[in-house]
């Protein structure tokens, strides 16, 4: 059954409860990103395979993943308690039963859950992908589920924030078929390195800005 490859940093407060959620036969990969507290430690107690990524950077941690699985399948999502893994199955159906090659998790927000500037940023990052692609996405969400082969040959150089719309492009670029599937998404626990502050949504608007400027001109 898939590989979930998930990428950690300082995530004691939920890695715990988000291993005990992973579906029977789905095999964890937590990536310790450098964590300062006790992340790696919870997740080897709980049978997660722990991969450790000294290079920071949700590109890095997800590109070490990747080359630790070992499934035909693999998925992707964060380790903060946003995001449910049960839903994965449902995620992974997609893929399984040749729907698509590259299934997105869209975030069905709880109350306060999406803080406004970084759904807002999502929303203009959909429609510039619209524009330049055709794609018609409406979330670039963290939890995903593809093909190991092909994920491996869509070669995402990326190693910050930009990882996830690169591969959405190298995807598209390579003639995948992607879709958006609804997923829950809650307040996460602890605190959050990217989309829950002012800095870490402008550094990934930066990085998504970069790869999309690129693909204009490519």
């Amino acid at each position: 059954m898939p590989d979930v490859i998930l990428p950690a940093l300082n995530e004691e407060a939920a890695v715990e409860w988000v291993l005990r959620r992973m579906p029977a036969g789905y095999r964890p990969i937590v990536v310790d990103n450098g964590s300062t507290d006790a992340t790696a430690e919870i997740a080897a107690s709980h049978g997660a395979l722990v991969v450790h990524e000294s290079t920071r950077g949700f590109g890095s941690a997800c590109a070490a993943g990747l080359d630790a699985s070992t499934d035909d399948i693999v998925c992707f999502m964060d380790c903060d308690g946003s995001l449910d893994p049960v839903a994965l199955p449902f995620l992974t159906g997609y893929v399984l039963r040749g729907e698509c090659d590259l299934a997105i998790g869209a975030r069905i927000a709880d109350r306060g859950a999406w803080p406004l500037h970084a759904r807002l940023a999502n929303r203009v990052l959909a429609l510039e992908l619209r524009r330049r692609t055709g794609l018609q996405l409406r979330d670039m969400g963290p939890m995903r589920a593809a093909a190991r082969s092909g994920l491996l040959r869509l070669d995402v150089r990326d190693r910050r924030s930009g990882w996830p719309l690169e591969m959405v492009l190298r995807a598209h670029r390579a003639g995948w078929r992607i879709q958006n599937v609804p997923v829950a998404y809650a307040e996460r626990s602890g605190r959050s390195k990217v989309t829950g502050t002012v800095r870490g949504t402008l550094q990934a608007v930066e990085d998504m800005a970069r790869l999309l400027r690129k693909e204009g001109t490519g």
